[in-house]
This record gives C-alpha cells, sequence and structure tokens, in this order.
C-alpha cells in the first residue's frame, strides 16, 4: 500500500544546490520532502579519508565570495571545522614550452613575467579604447578575449583557466553566459580594465568578494562536511535511493509518486523543485507536458576523470609551493592540470608525505576521460614526470571518472535558461534550479539556493503557515483522498 503525505515543497536531487535550498526553505517555516536516488548525499561532493590522505573526489574548495556561506557554517554549527588556504598556495602555475611559469598575481610581477611576450603586454594598452560589441549579440569567450586583449592572453590565461573551471573551451563557452562579469564589464565600462578598477566599489558596498581576492575554503575533513551536516539536520525529511515513478500535475500542486527503502510513497506537494542535473531532469517520469525537456537535454556535461596520487614520502622533483598548475590547450599534453592538495590544506597527506590531484578529459579531451584506469594512471605520470620531474611511484592511486560532469554554458545557454524561465511562468509551482543555471561554483550553488528559496517566499506560503508550532508536523500523513 502506498503511503501518502504532503510537505510544502518536493525537492529532486540532494546534491549541495537541493541541501541548500531546503536549509534556507526550512529556515523560512516550509515543510520539505528531499528525494535523492543514490545511497548518499552530497551530489559531487565526496570526501574520503584513507591511509593518511584526504582524497575529494569532486570539487576540492570553495571560494569565500559571499558571507552567505559562513552564515550557513554556523547555522550547521561546524565554522570550528573551517579551514583557509595557505597563503603558499596564492602561487598559480600555468605551463609554457613545458615549464611550470607563474601566473603574476601584481603588476610588477605582470611587467617581469615571461609567461607573455612584450607585444603581448602592449597589446593591454589598446584595450579601454576597443567599443564593445553589441549588447544583443551572444559572443564565445574566446572571441571575447581576443578581440578585447588579444591571441596570446587567450592561448595562455583563458584556455587554461576555463580547463581548471569548466573543464571545458572558450570556443565554445559563451561569455555573457559563463562569464557574466566579464560581459557586464564590457557592457557598463567599455573596458575590462576600467570596470575592473571602478567595479571594486560596487563590491564593497554589496559584501561580495571578487573572486580573485577570496579566500579558498575547506574544512579539516573535507567539503563533505558541509554536506554531511545538513544531511545531520535533515535527514528525516530526506529519502535516499528514491526511484521516481510518476509525476502528476493536479488542480493545486503535484504528486509525486516514488519508491524507497521497499516503501512506496506519494507525496502531494503545492511546489516542486528540481535541483538535478540537466540531463536526468530531462527524462524524469511527468505525467503532463513538459516542452523544456528537449531544452534541457541539450545542456553538454563532458566527461572528466580525477586521477589521485598520495606519496607518503615526498619525492625529488619541483617543489609544491602553490596551489598547483593548468595547462593550455597548446602545450599538447594529456591532463587539464594538477592542485597540489597537500599544500593547499594541513593534513591532506601523511607528515612529509605530499597528494596530486589531477584532472584529463573534458571538453578538450573528452576521450581521455573514459580510458580504462591504468592507461589513465599512465597518461598522468607520464606528463607529471615532463612537468614536475616526478619519477617514483605514488603509494596510494585513486581514479574517479566522471561520465558526465560539469555543464557548459555555451553559445545560445541564455536561450535555454529562457525556456527554463518561460515554463515556470506557464507551471506556477514548479521550479529548476541546479549548477546548469546560474553558476557552477559551490558558492555559486549556496547563493543561488538562497536565491531561490527567497523566490519561493514571495511567490507561495507554507501550508502549515497559521498553524501554532506544535501542530505543525514534520511531514504531514494525509488520508488516501488527500
Amino acid at each position: 500500500m502506498r503511503q501518502q503525505k504532503k510537505a510544502d515543497v518536493v525537492i529532486l536531487g540532494a546534491g549541495i544546490s537541493g541541501l541548500a535550498t531546503a536549509h534556507f526553505l526550512s529556515q523560512k517555516g516550509y515543510e520539505i520532502c528531499l528525494l535523492e536516488k543514490a545511497p548518499r548525499v552530497g551530489g559531487a561532493i565526496h570526501s574520503e579519508r584513507r591511509d593518511g590522505f584526504l582524497i575529494e573526489y569532486g570539487p576540492n574548495s570553495t571560494l569565500d565570495t559571499t558571507p552567505l556561506l559562513r552564515e550557513m557554517f554556523a547555522d550547521l554549527d561546524i565554522l570550528d571545522s573551517l579551514e583557509c588556504a595557505n597563503d603558499r598556495a596564492n602561487n598559480r602555475y600555468i605551463v609554457k614550452n613545458g615549464m611550470l611559469n607563474a601566473l603574476p598575481m601584481s603588476p610588477a610581477a605582470f611587467l617581469k613575467t615571461k609567461l607573455f611576450s612584450l607585444s603581448a603586454k602592449l597589446r593591454l594598452l589598446k584595450e579601454p579604447f576597443i567599443k564593445p560589441a553589441s549588447p544583443g549579440g551572444d559572443e564565445s569567450l574566446a572571441e571575447f578575449v581576443e578581440r578585447r586583449i588579444g591571441r596570446e592572453f587567450l592561448d595562455y590565461a583563458i584556455n587554461p583557466f576555463v580547463a581548471g573551471v569548466y573543464a571545458g573551451r572558450p570556443e565554445l563557452l559563451s561569455v555573457k553566459s559563463a562569464f557574466p562579469k566579464l560581459y557586464n564589464l564590457e557592457q557598463e565600462y567599455g573596458s575590462l580594465i576600467k570596470g575592473t578598477i571602478r567595479g571594486a566599489k560596487k563590491r564593497r558596498q554589496s559584501a561580495e568578494t571578487a573572486k580573485a581576492k577570496a579566500k579558498l575554503l575547506s574544512f579539516g575533513d573535507g567539503l563533505q562536511t558541509m554536506t554531511d551536516a545538513l544531511w545531520q539536520k535533515y535527514q528525516d525529511r530526506i529519502y535516499l535511493e528514491a526511484n521516481i515513478e510518476k509525476i502528476s500535475k493536479l488542480s493545486a500542486g503535484f504528486e509525486t509518486d516514488f519508491t524507497a527503502n521497499g516503501q512506496k510513497v506519494s507525496v502531494k506537494s503545492p511546489l516542486l523543485l528540481t535541483t538535478i542535473p540537466a540531463f536526468t531532469a530531462a527524462d524524469l517520469p511527468f505525467t503532463f507536458d513538459v516542452p523544456v525537456r528537449g531544452s534541457l537535454s541539450k545542456i553538454y556535461y563532458p566527461p572528466v576523470a580525477m586521477v589521485y596520487f598520495g606519496f607518503k614520502k615526498a619525492p625529488a622533483g619541483r617543489p609544491l609551493d602553490g596551489f598547483g598548475f593548468l595547462v593550455p590547450e597548446k602545450e599538447n599534453l594529456n591532463i587539464l592540470g594538477t592542485i597540489w592538495s597537500s599544500t593547499i590544506f594541513p593534513n591532506r597527506a601523511p607528515e612529509g608525505g605530499i597528494a596530486l590531484t589531477t584532472f584529463v578529459g573534458g571538453g578538450r579531451q573528452p576521450e581521455n576521460a573514459t580510458l580504462p584506469e591504468e592507461q589513465l594512471i599512465s597518461l598522468v605520470k607520464k606528463d607529471l614526470q615532463k612537468l614536475m620531474r616526478i619519477t617514483e611511484n605514488p603509494d596510494l592511486v585513486v581514479v574517479k571518472q566522471w561520465r558526465q560532469a560539469i555543464p557548459q554554458y555555451q553559445i545560445g545557454h541564455e536561450f535555454l535558461v529562457k525556456a527554463m524561465a518561460d515554463f515556470e511562468e506557464s507551471m506556477p509551482g514548479f521550479y529548476f534550479s541546479g549548477n546548469f543555471r546560474s553558476g557552477i561554483s559551490v558558492g555559486d550553488c549556496v547563493k543561488n539556493a538562497m536565491e531561490m528559496a527567497e523566490r519561493i517566499t514571495t511567490e507561495f506560503k507554507p501550508f502549515n503557515a497559521n498553524l501554532p508550532e506544535e501542530s505543525a508536523p514534520l511531514m504531514a500523513e494525509v488520508d488516501a483522498e488527500g
């Protein structure tokens, strides 16, 4: 027999977007029911300690760009375990001609660096005088950068940066959708350089911190500390290994039928929020027409492989004096870049040891990410030997292959987002959220979760809003008639 329940909102997906939205809505008095098809919450966020090493299978850190993060950590009582990156991690490296070159972090360092030629540096003097593009267009990031600051900066700054953030290619990403702040600097100020200087005042007024200046954050036991804390707080409202069988439209709201832990459950709710990946959302078993399915299925998620090497004794080779390095496409190597995990945060490797996290594949070389594990490991060893002079075998090797990793905000992404917004307007109570819509970083997901919670608050009131607190059940059971 199917259990009949009701909630204010059913949330699909218990990654950071779903968990954070559930948290903010619960704070506002909404009864939530969160469904997750996996046996654990957290989505891509997954930390594990093994043999004295801390492995991050997905995101390795988050940027302290908004006070909202620390506010949430305080609510979850995990501020005490928060860690900021070591100062040594401020050094970033880019590969050029097979060598690691420090990314200049100050005007003086920029003038001295060999990463960019004299002509490329002088080319920057033209940037304030280049006219902005038409606001109606959808330019690729590559076109935007080459037009404003030249090909060399595209090849040895933007290309590796995009590989490190999106595991993507700037030729395919929309500057308007993937890097809206860059796009807006040009549109508002007519110049990136002018906009960066004048925009600093606005950021100070908004309490936001520029990503270039924000501190890297994690926890003593990794980012999973955050999602574990959310699980602990809301586990009685979360169904794991939930298989959704049917989602129906009611006269007022929705009915979601699913099976979890051998139980058949039906939840009626005025609100339905999906935070699952776009390609999964496109295949949900709706019994009503969802024309936006086609738009969701067009969002590309390239495969990415994470290859982790742990050394109990630091091998001979290049000293680890920074965050790590990124590889430009022009260098014709097999990896996208390597994070020096044990340098960034303490206790990521046994004393005297090191930990390296390397990424392979993405939109640049998707075929590499799906290779058999032994071939993947061999590719990484070969490139690390060339770039870091490491010849020893690691004591610990861990491989994680993400078949569909990071959503790419490609040319035309704004029209996909508009299709979602149009559908939401035509279907009151139905919402799309997640990293395929308004930012892929952990910080972006938390910020967007708060914005979604505030949006829902203005549009719908919780069903138990007028009941005394002791009368409001966690998730009310109702009779078969609802």
